[in-house]
């Protein structure tokens, strides 16, 4: 007997719901022009860590356990002397999810950790950059139930960039709405 390969809800109903009602929205005639979700990008930029090193410790710890994978801690490319930034310090830390990793963090972004930021009021719906991927920001990092809220030393934000293979806007805002995506009307 042959043993089924796991797949996450997300991508089962992005296979059963979405997929067909994105193909008789739009028209598509192929079954390969139908858009999905490509990647999502999580990034934490940590401007304090100039004057504190561990702080990208820190953050690069907390995205991981986020994400689920290990983040690539990323480097300033200039200096800026107003900041007191050199060239090749450590300044924030970043992941990008493909497959069913980012079917999983998309499930619990929608799920749980969206509905537990204080004052949501939904989703900016103008947020796409005109090639329909979609961007946008958290304040406090402690909203995923995977960060321990009582070992916390500071509260993080962090941008969270979805990236589809829609040609337009529209096409990609219909795609995440169908994910449950709560955009504000």
């Amino acid at each position: 007997m042959a043993e089924t390969a796991y797949q996450p809800r997300m991508k089962r109903h992005y296979a059963d719901v979405v997929r067909p009602k994105l193909v008789e929205q739009f028209g598509y005639k192929n079954a390969l022009e139908v858009p999905y979700i490509d990647k999502i990008v999580l990034n934490m930029g940590v401007g304090e860590s100039v004057g504190d090193s561990k702080r990208v410790a820190t953050a690069a710890g907390e995205l991981a356990q986020i994400a689920g994978q290990r983040p690539v801690v990323t480097k300033a490319r200039t200096s800026i002397a107003g900041f007191k930034l050199r060239e090749g310090m450590p300044i924030g830390a970043k992941v990008t999810l493909r497959k069913a990793r980012m079917y999983e963090f998309l499930d619990r972004l929608v799920t749980i950790a969206l509905p537990r930021v204080r004052d949501f009021r939904g989703l900016n719906p103008k947020s796409f950059d005109g090639r329909g991927n979609y961007a946008m920001g958290i304040k406090e990092h402690i909203v995923f139930p995977e960060i321990d809220y009582d070992k916390v030393d500071h509260i993080m934000g962090m941008d969270i960039i979805v990236c589809t293979t829609a040609r337009t806007d529209d096409e990609a805002r219909e795609l995440l709405r169908s994910f449950n995506f709560p955009f504000r009307a």
